[in-house]
């Protein structure tokens, strides 16, 4: 008889996890506040249950252990619930196979895991929690006294960067914080000193006093004062002793919050200084990392491996794969003792994941420009809520992009050339005469956003333009019009978020509209340099 398997969140993230249980012959019973949710379908039970209400889960779990099929294990992946797991397990008693309930909160909550982090020498960043009825003048006041701009404010208790952001200036500071409060569902934020450098997702899972890493990615983080992730790509293509030190400081961090068995997620910059934590979860990580583009670069299904350990099984296949790593602290925790023994699964291929999305507006039509065959690109993942007549806007958090592609190859390049190549032929038509576009196009911006939402081409400045002139007459091709201004070796090379060139640009648009009205050859250019192809193709339709 099958046993039972609670999982968390009935998602598009938790997909792998709801095959991978029935894969491995359980009987999946799943719970999501949203009866709508894309995998309820998938479930063998479902009840609608806030993934927040610990107390109503516990009741559901106890009622399937007390079944015939009993209850074999309580999961989740790319959620925020990683503590209502912990806290159903030790209801039910099942504790020794998850994170204990307390460290479950340490990962879950920013200022909790803060407070874990300094007695141990863990690095991260200096921080001030703050609350609702802290945001007026005087919290500035107290901030600075203490850390210096650029800072970052973060909701203590939400995933997919919402209401995180960097606070460049004084003018940005309440309005920030105030997002920041209200995105929390303690209405709690944290204020943090700013790290530069590039940053890692890693995942890994905690497992008999071992803690092996499952996919270790390089994020490629752009379009500040907000940190959009446009994508990642594994392996990274670093040195030993740079790799080594990410992993060891994050296994210490991982230590210092109490996590024994189980996922763990973290956010890492390398700094002038070294690694610096950002943030640690104890879950495996969202954003597609854990459930696609890991199992596609190793080999490894990592959800499978996880769900083994919260059923108390033996991960067979991730401990025959995994290899040692070096435990390798850097000056900034360098007399830490090692807090378990390190290892990492290899991975074969390289993955590339990269996001598309879209200037403000209203969807009217989604379209392929060319049809994409390409046998590296293994998903394109559109985003439920972007549909016709769906308003969309320039991200300002994960969970706003539009969409996401997926390429694999044994060659890096040739992963990474395939995702950004489907992501530029995915296009949105904007319903014209719109006046979020409009907006947009003018450069309007709010006056805590400064530079926000970017150009295409923020790099072209728009004097270039100032002395052009003429027309581009009605249905001429414009691919034939490019300004000589514009076809300078430096500006040639250039791409856009999409990942087109002023040349591709130029060519989907003879693609996408072959009948257009006469445009001003000025203002056509002002709109590409602003808004790329999208905003070329709205001036057309507007006009018309």
């Amino acid at each position: 008889m099958k046993k039972n398997i609670l999982i968390l969140g009935a998602g598009l993230m938790q997909k792998p996890a709801i095959l991978s249980a029935k894969e491995l012959g359980f009987r999946c019973c799943v719970i999501d506040a949203d009866e709508n949710a894309v995998c309820v379908n998938l479930a063998d039970e479902f009840q609608k249950i806030d993934l927040k209400d610990k107390e109503k889960i516990t009741e559901y779990a106890k009622k399937l252990q007390s079944s015939e099929n009993s209850l074999a294990a309580v999961f989740t992946a790319g959620t925020d619930f990683s503590a209502s797991v912990s806290y159903v397990c030790e209801q039910c008693g099942l504790q020794q196979n998850s994170h204990s309930y307390q460290a479950a909160l340490n990962a879950s909550i920013k200022t909790k895991m803060r407070e874990c982090f300094a007695p141990h020498g863990i690095p991260s960043p200096a921080f001030v929690s703050v609350q609702k009825q802290d945001c007026n003048n005087q919290l500035i006041k107290k901030i600075l006294q203490k850390m210096s701009f650029p800072l970052v404010v973060k909701p203590v208790d939400n995933m997919g960067a919402r209401g995180c952001r960097m606070i460049r200036y004084e003018n940005e500071f309440l309005s920030s914080v105030q997002t920041a409060v209200d995105y929390s569902r303690t209405q709690n934020a944290i204020l943090e000193q700013y790290m530069e450098g590039p940053e890692f997702s890693i995942d890994a899972l905690v497992y008999d006093g071992t803690f092996t890493v499952t996919g270790f990615a390089v994020r490629h983080i752009k379009y500040p004062p907000y940190f959009i992730e446009i994508g990642h790509t594994m392996p990274c293509q670093i040195d030993e002793k740079m790799h080594n030190q990410l992993i060891s400081v994050f296994a210490l961090g991982a230590k210092a919050l109490g996590l024994t068995c189980g996922a763990a997620k973290a956010d890492i910059k390398f700094t002038e200084n070294g690694p610096m934590i950002g943030e640690i979860a104890a879950r495996l990580s969202g954003g597609y990392m854990s459930g696609w583009t890991f199992p596609y670069a190793s080999d490894l299904n990592l959800t499978k491996q996880g769900i083994l350990i919260a059923a108390g099984m033996t991960p067979k296949e991730l401990l025959e794969k995994r290899i040692p790593v070096d435990y390798e602290p850097s000056s900034l925790c360098q007399n830490q003792e090692k807090p378990y023994e390190l290892f990492e699964i290899p991975c074969v291929r390289t993955s590339a994941e990269r996001a598309w999305y879209s200037i403000p507006g209203v969807v009217e039509y989604i379209e392929n420009i060319n049809d994409y065959s390409d046998k590296a690109v293994f998903d394109i993942l559109p985003r439920s809520q972007v549909q016709l007549s769906s308003k969309v806007d320039f991200p300002r958090n994960n969970v706003e992009k539009c969409g996401n592609v997926i390429a694999v190859s044994h060659n890096p390049q040739i992963a990474v050339q395939a995702a950004e190549d489907a992501v530029s032929n995915i296009f949105i038509t904007l319903k014209p005469n719109t006046k979020e576009t409009d907006d947009f196009l003018l450069g309007q911006t709010n006056d805590d956003e400064k530079g926000f939402p970017p150009s295409a081409f923020p790099e072209i400045p728009e004097k270039v333009l100032e002395n052009l002139s003429g027309t581009i007459k009605e249905n001429q091709k414009v691919s034939e019009c490019i300004p000589s201004v514009l076809q300078e070796q430096k500006y040639q090379e250039m791409k856009d978020w999409s990942f087109n060139t002023l040349e591709q640009i130029a060519q989907k648009f003879d693609i996408l509209r072959k009948n257009h009205p006469e445009f001003d050859t000025k203002e056509f250019w002002q709109m590409v340099l602003r808004g790329g192809l999208q905003a070329a193709v709205y001036l057309s339709d507007s006009i018309k």
